[in-house]
């Protein structure tokens, strides 16, 4: 029996979010592929009717994943001091820690993105500098949306690392904190 296309598009759709669910929760390289395929309910031979590898698949989940955080940290262009804040909450907050499936994905995903092909990494570093040049633009600093960006990252996985909720919390709120205290009084754009 023939799929139509769109039941095709669907169905590499829910292999997509499937599959970066299970990355961002135990790791890309920990699952095969029959373990993603049954995770969506098919066989392991159907896989490649939607991908050439794994790593194809991989390189998909990261566009798809930053692009994703991209769309909520910031590029839709109604950055100011107050939305970038409201971000940083949000990023830097315990529900996050807590749920790396349904998070960003630099801080889950970032060790197996530095160890993919050059295709992966291109393409991640393509997205993450463009929201650095959304926050940027907001902030009137490249170095500064840089360095916020590395720590907003950095502190989820230092955090994530940790075991006391307690120290969790103050790692995150820490960090949250200094990032307030290094922004601009007001909106630069």
């Amino acid at each position: 029996m023939r799929y139509s296309a769109s039941h095709k598009q669907e169905t590499r759709e829910r292999l997509l979010q499937s599959s970066a669910v299970s990355a961002k929760k135990e790791g890309f390289s920990t699952v095969g592929v029959d373990g993603l395929m049954k995770a969506i309910g098919l066989s392991g031979g159907a896989f490649y009717s939607h991908f050439s590898s794994k790593d194809e698949l991989f390189g998909s989940i990261v566009e798809r994943e930053l692009s994703q955080s991209l769309e909520r940290l910031g590029a839709d262009g109604e950055q100011s001091r107050m939305r970038l804040e409201r971000c940083l909450k949000h990023y830097l907050n315990m529900a996050h820690l807590e749920s790396p499936e349904t998070g960003c994905a630099l801080p889950t995903l970032g060790a197996e993105i530095s160890r993919a092909d050059e295709g992966v990494r291109q393409q991640a570093e393509e997205w993450i500098c463009r929201l650095q040049q959304s926050w940027a633009r907001t902030l009137g600093s490249d170095s500064l949306a840089w360095s916020i960006l590395s720590q907003c990252v950095g502190a989820l996985v230092v955090a994530r690392m940790l075991v006391s909720p307690d120290i969790q919390r103050q790692v995150l709120k820490s960090s949250h904190d200094e990032i307030v205290r290094q922004l601009p009084t007001q909106d630069v754009q």
